[in-house]
C-alpha cells in the first residue's frame, strides 16, 4: 500500500516545487516572498514576466505571465474586442489587459487542495507551458496595439487570422 503526500497549508509551499520547475528549465528567479515568486523569459518574439502568488488561505496558487510591451491609450478599445475573440477560444487561463499597467497579460489560477507532491510540479510544468505557448500565438495580435498609431479593424482581422508553420 503507497500512502501519498497531499498538500495542506501547513505541509507544503507550491512556490518550492515552482523554483524546481524553473531550476529544470535553467532560469533564473527571485522569490521576493514566501507567497510571490517571479522569472524573466525569453520567448521567441519578445521577453515575459512570470509571477506566481500562493495565497494559503484559499490554497490557491495565482499565476501571471506578462508580456514586455504596453497597449497604447488610443488602442484600448480595439485591445478590449481583441481580448474577447482570443478568450473565447481558449480552454484555460485569460488574457487581461490591466488599466493601471496596460500590459497584456495571461492568467490561471489553480486550486491546490489535495493534489499529491509530483502532481503539483507536473501540473506547474504544464501551466508554464501551456501559458508560454498561448502567448506566443497571442504575441502578434498585441504587438500590433502596442506599435500602431491606430490599430483599424482590417489591421486586426489580418492578426487574429489562424496561421500554420513559420516563415
Amino acid at each position: 500500500m503507497r500512502l501519498e503526500t497531499h498538500t495542506s497549508e501547513s505541509q507544503t509551499n507550491p512556490l518550492d516545487n515552482v523554483e524546481d520547475v524553473l531550476d529544470s528549465n535553467n532560469w533564473v528567479f527571485s522569490r521576493l516572498s514566501d507567497e510571490e515568486l517571479m522569472v524573466s523569459v525569453s520567448g521567441k518574439h519578445c521577453d515575459y514576466r512570470l509571477f506566481f502568488i500562493w495565497q494559503k488561505d484559499l490554497e490557491a496558487l495565482q499565476f501571471c505571465c506578462q508580456y514586455d510591451m504596453n497597449i497604447s491609450d488610443i488602442n484600448m478599445v480595439s485591445a478590449a474586442k481583441v481580448l474577447m475573440h482570443i478568450n473565447e477560444g481558449l480552454w484555460m487561463g485569460h488574457f487581461d489587459i490591466p488599466q493601471d499597467t496596460k500590459c497584456p497579460s495571461f492568467r490561471h489560477t489553480c486550486l491546490m487542495r489535495g493534489l499529491n507532491l509530483s502532481d503539483i510540479h507536473d501540473h506547474i510544468e504544464d501551466l508554464v507551458d501551456i501559458s508560454l505557448a498561448q502567448c506566443e500565438r497571442s504575441y502578434s495580435m498585441f504587438h500590433f496595439l502596442c506599435e500602431s498609431k491606430v490599430a483599424n479593424d482590417q489591421i486586426m482581422s489580418l492578426a487574429l487570422m489562424e496561421t500554420s508553420g513559420e516563415a
